[in-house]
């Protein structure tokens, strides 16, 4: 590999086409199971196993996988759901907890040896949870309203002299309605396809500097400052799945109070 590094006229930056992976089983298209789809359902299965392995015998004193998914619970709950929705929240905590710990395992593939993948910089996974939880902030407010009260509280929210409802009912139906979920798969989306560039980038600018004399002294700090890079990949990661279950929790709330 560093032989052909060497005999390249220059540095072979990776791209978005990092993403792309070949079909493992199947054809391209709908039927195309590839390592991102494997990623995903492991993802899945990780994320069920970390709550039955924790919960399945609790013990009065926790310790181990029990302590650490309790305080996951325990932020969520109090610090997210709580927070956020008020004691209403409390009937979201099992969605916000498990939205929270498949995206945070889903990113931190990203930095796993073997895997080294973030499973939500593909696209169409950011996508499917923006549309669940735009389904579940929707019902919710239909169930809490009624249907003509929940379009009449997002389209018209109260205190707005009635003028001013031509210029707002427009924005507030393309913010709630569109962006809402639109602005959550892209952040998530957006950040870990970021990250995952500039990991790539710089080990393989490691592997680049290496192949050649006069450049191996320079191989040191990039793959110092690529180590460094992956602490605060981790960071992001953690921070992205806050931000989404945060976000989900505040579409939640504002849909339960009208005042908000």
């Amino acid at each position: 590999m560093l032989a052909a590094l060497s005999g390249r006229a220059g540095f072979p930056a990776p791209g978005i086409d990092i993403l792309k992976t070949p079909c493992l089983w199947g054809t391209n298209g709908a039927l195309c199971v590839n390592r991102v789809v494997i990623y995903m359902l492991l993802a899945a299965i990780v994320t069920v196993c970390l709550f039955v392995l924790a919960f399945r015998r609790p013990s009065l004193v926790p310790r181990g996988l029990q302590n650490v998914m309790e305080a996951i619970v325990e932020f969520v709950r109090n610090g997210i759901a709580i927070e956020v929705i008020g004691p209403e929240g409390l009937a979201f905590v099992p969605l916000l907890s498990a939205i929270f710990v498949f995206v945070l395992v889903g990113n931190l593939f990203e930095v796993i040896p073997g895997i080294q993948f973030p499973v939500n910089s593909r696209t169409a996974i950011p996508v499917i949870l923006a549309v669940l939880v735009w389904f579940v902030f929707n019902i919710v407010g239909v169930k809490k309203q009624g249907g003509l009260g929940y379009i009449k509280s997002v389209l018209f929210p109260p205190g707005v002299p009635w003028p001013i409802y031509i210029l707002v009912t427009p924005i507030e139906f393309v913010s709630t309605f569109v962006l809402r979920p639109f602005t959550l798969f892209v952040r998530l989306s957006a950040n870990m396809i970021a990250g995952h560039l500039i990991l790539t980038i710089f080990f393989v600018g490691t592997g680049y500097l290496l192949g050649r004399a006069l450049t191996i002294p320079f191989a040191v700090p990039s793959f110092a400052l690529a180590v460094g890079l992956t602490g605060f990949e981790i960071l992001v990661s953690v921070l992205q799945a806050y931000i989404f279950t945060i976000l989900t929790a505040v579409y939640i709330g504002g849909a339960i109070h009208v005042e908000h």
